[in-house]
C-alpha cells in the first residue's frame, strides 16, 4: 500500500513538474521574440493574449506528435537534427523581425491638403497611420500564423527539453499526460507574457504614437538580432 502511495506521489510530482517546466519554457528568449513581433502590432490586450494562446496551442501540438513517436516508436533525435531545427527557428525569427520592420515602415502615409483662408491658400503636409484601428480586422486572421510559429518552436525545443524526460517515464499514459501538462503550462505562460507585452502597446496607442512605434521597432530588431545569432551559432 505504501509503495502504491509513493508511486502515485511520484507521478503527481512529475506531472506538476511538467506544468511548471512548461511555464518556464514559454518565457525563453526565442519564444518571446517571435510572439512579440506579432503582439507589438496589436492594440488590444485581449488580442495579444489570444496570440500567445494560439502559439502555445501549436507548440503543444508539435510536442504531442513528437512525444508520441518517442513513447511508442522509441524515436531519437540526433544532435545534428536538433541543431538544424533550431536554425530553422532562427530563420523564422529573422523573417518575423523583417516583417515587423516592414510594417513599421509602411505604417504611416503622407498626405498634402490645400486649404484657403480668405484670399490666401495654404498647403498642409501631415502623416497618419494606415488602418489606424487594426482591431477592426478579424483576430482570427493572425491565429494560423501564431499556431504555425508555435509548431516550429515545438519541434525545435522537443529534443533539448522534453525528450530528455519523457523516455524515462515507463507508463505511456503518464508520459503523454506529462507532455499535455507541459504544453498547458506553455500556453498559460505565453498567454500571460503576451498580455504583458501587449499592455504597453494598448497604453501607448493613439496618445503616445512615437513610443508605440518604438516598441514595434524594438520587437523587430530584437527578433532579427536573436534570429541571426541562433542561425550563426547552430550552423557554424
Amino acid at each position: 500500500m505504501d509503495l502504491e502511495i509513493t508511486q502515485e506521489l511520484s507521478f503527481v510530482t512529475i506531472l506538476v513538474f511538467g506544468f511548471v517546466l512548461g511555464l518556464k519554457h514559454a518565457v525563453e528568449a526565442d519564444h518571446l521574440a517571435a510572439v512579440s513581433t506579432i503582439v507589438a502590432q496589436r492594440k488590444s490586450v485581449v488580442g495579444s493574449a489570444l496570440i500567445g494562446g494560439f502559439w502555445g496551442l501549436g507548440h503543444t501540438m508539435s510536442l504531442l506528435i513528437v512525444g508520441a513517436l518517442v513513447v511508442f516508436l522509441k524515436l531519437k533525435i540526433s544532435g545534428a537534427t536538433e541543431a538544424w531545427l533550431e536554425a530553422v527557428v532562427g530563420m523564422m525569427l529573422i523573417v518575423l523581425g523583417v516583417n515587423a520592420l516592414r510594417k513599421l515602415w509602411k505604417k504611416e502615409t503622407i498626405h498634402i491638403h490645400t486649404h484657403e483662408h480668405g484670399q490666401r491658400e495654404h498647403i498642409h503636409i501631415h502623416t497618419h497611420e494606415k488602418n489606424a484601428n487594426p482591431e477592426n480586422h478579424h483576430i482570427a486572421r493572425l491565429t494560423p500564423r501564431s499556431v504555425a510559429i508555435g509548431m516550429v518552436h515545438g519541434l525545435a525545443g522537443s529534443a533539448a527539453l522534453m525528450l530528455l524526460i519523457v523516455p524515462a517515464i515507463n507508463v505511456p499514459a503518464i508520459a503523454l499526460l506529462y507532455i499535455a501538462l507541459f504544453g498547458a503550462g506553455s500556453i498559460v505562460g505565453m498567454m500571460l507574457m503576451s498580455f504583458l507585452i501587449g499592455l504597453p502597446m494598448y497604453l501607448t496607442a493613439g496618445k503616445f504614437a512615437l513610443l508605440n512605434k518604438g516598441i514595434l521597432l524594438s520587437a523587430g530588431l530584437f527578433s532579427c538580432g536573436l534570429g541571426i545569432f541562433i542561425v550563426y551559432t547552430k550552423m557554424a
